[in-house]
């Protein structure tokens, strides 16, 4: 190497060049990326990010992506661009070498120092620990859906349950809970106050909190309706490659499914994103009603797009034309629909939102407050109400960091929860402890459903006076071991990969003919 090295120095020269300025592109990009991700998530989890790397991206916002090329991308072109023009400057000259090696070193450098960074902000060590380190938590306290009896009443109600994006009970002030000196969301804070939010006797309102594996928006409505976290196996979950999504795991849309209901997912973004869409298809056999769904129904121009697809009053006004439809149907339906205005960061400013705060996501929180409670209003007016219980959760926390740099680090944040004309009453005055785990038992018992044991999942029915783990544990412990290995958790999300891959060749091919057949119906 070294012979060759002496008899082809312009080789070596010009090799060395190109592999420093693609290793100065590739160190700077992964630098940005990392100062963009911690500036704006917050508290991203290790967790978040394994899963967000194995699930489909499409359908990603497009503010979300400006923001990455304008603080990721668009610096590390700059800089390679600078590298680039010293090196033609000068190229030849005696010191072009030396250039050309402390450049590469820097480049070295610079990856270890953001290794390093990562390593503390994500707090990587303590997740691989927690890899090494098995807990029998989660498999000993685990309740399967198939091992319990359940009774449906007679004439089984309607569920309406409603998953609003990174809405939280911190946005209130204190005087409900929250942490902020102004109520952001004074519509939905008096919601809950007619209704039951298992605070007990308390002034200050209640909402369930999201353990690991339940804080981004996939984790969470799999933890609401599973009772469990989203903890996966990356070489199990490629997620856009699969057929199925936990197979063997118990949900609640199968539960329904069993029981006759129509199911439908309605959302203003693309569904496949996050897996979304493989989820609720596989555990319930849910009708997507996506963006992509309500573009082929030509509810708006076939270029329209913003924020993640289409806003909140679109999506409202759509659900009370499916609800008419539904309720028209001689069986019980579960209309499940998550928002998406109040996505970080800032939010989405639609017509309907006012101009009283500052800050932008103030208002849109303002605005997703009225919103829900107006559509919450309408349907209470409808004949089909009476049999229908009304679920409104929050997903996760909000992860826009800069909104809340201002909550005291020892507030606990919990999401908004509310549950609204269900046929049971708490039999308890307490103010709970719980999780977005307890949603799963809960909601299967606001239909009136009659659960043995008020436990699913990881879940407990709030209705009840069964402890939840929060309580028997406490949260601290609870979650702690959630973050560990669990063996039942690999189990479950094993799959049977030669029957349930298929190419994506094949996968497209079945979404054209399913795109052309809807085409053909409308």
């Amino acid at each position: 190497m070294k012979g060759f090295c002496k008899s082809h120095p312009k080789f070596v020269i010009d090799f060395a060049t190109v592999l420093t300025i693609l290793l100065s592109f590739l160190s700077a990009l992964f630098y940005f990326s990392l100062r963009w991700l911690m500036a704006t998530w917050s508290e991203l989890t290790v967790d978040e990010v394994l899963y967000h790397l194995v699930a489909p991206l499409q359908g990603s916002s497009a503010a979300m992506v400006r923001e990455y090329i304008l603080h990721a991308l668009l610096p590390s072109i700059i800089l390679t661009v600078i590298i680039i023009t010293i090196f033609a400057i000068i190229r030849g000259k005696r010191p072009y070498r030396h250039v050309v090696l402390a450049t590469l070193v820097a480049t070295f450098f610079t990856s270890g120092y953001t290794v390093y960074d990562a390593w503390d902000d994500l707090d990587i060590g303590t997740y691989i620990s927690s890899q090494f380190e098995r807990s029998d938590f989660i498999d000993t306290n685990y309740v399967d859906p198939k091992t319990v009896k359940l009774t449906f009443p007679e004439k089984k109600r309607n569920l309406i349950y409603i998953f609003m994006e990174s809405t939280e009970l911190t946005f209130m002030d204190e005087s409900f809970g929250g942490a902020w000196d102004e109520n952001l969301m004074p519509e939905l804070s008096a919601l809950s106050k007619n209704n039951e939010d298992f605070r007990g006797a308390s002034e200050a309102l209640d909402g369930g909190y999201a353990m690991p594996g339940a804080t981004w928006t996939m984790g969470a409505m799999f933890a609401e309706t599973s009772g469990l976290p989203l903890k996966i196996s990356i070489d199990q979950n490629a997620m856009d490659s699969q057929k199925s999504f936990f197979p063997s795991v118990e949900t609640i849309g199968d539960l329904l499914h069993r029981e006759g209901y129509t199911q439908e997912l309605m959302l203003g973004s693309v569904g496949y994103f996050g897996g979304r869409k493989l989820y609720f298809q596989t555990h319930g056999n849910y009708t997507i009603k996506d963006y992509s769904f309500w573009k082929r129904q030509h509810k708006f121009p076939s270029d329209y797009f913003v924020n993640w697809g289409f806003e909140d009053r679109k999506l409202y006004e759509y659900a009370k034309e499916e609800l008419k439809h539904l309720s028209e149907k001689n069986q019980p339906f579960n209309l499940t629909m998550l928002t998406v205005d109040t996505h970080f960061p800032n939010g989405y400013v639609c017509p309907l939102c006012p101009d009283t705060y500052d800050e932008q996501y103030a208002n849109v929180y303002a605005c997703a407050s009225k919103q829900v409670v107006d559509f919450v209003r309408w349907a209470q007016t409808q004949d089909w109400y009476p049999d229908t219980t009304i679920v409104i959760s929050g997903d996760h926390p909000t992860m826009d960091h800069n909104f809340c740099k201002n909550v005291p680090e020892d507030y606990v944040r919990k999401v908004y929860t509310v549950y609204i004309n269900a046929p049971v009453q708490p039999e308890t005055e307490d103010y709970r402890d719980y999780t977005t785990f307890d949603a799963f038992p809960t909601t299967l018992a606001s239909l009136g459903v009659s659960i043995e044991g008020n436990r699913l999942g990881l879940g407990t029915n709030l209705f009840s006076k069964e402890k939840t783990l929060s309580e028997r544990f406490g949260r601290d412990y609870e979650k702690g071991e959630i973050e560990k290995k669990s063996e039942l958790m690999v189990k479950l999300g094993q799959i049977d990969k030669a029957a349930a891959i298929e190419s994506k060749e094949a996968k497209e091919l079945k979404e054209k003919e399913e795109s052309k057949k809807a085409a053909e119906q409308t």
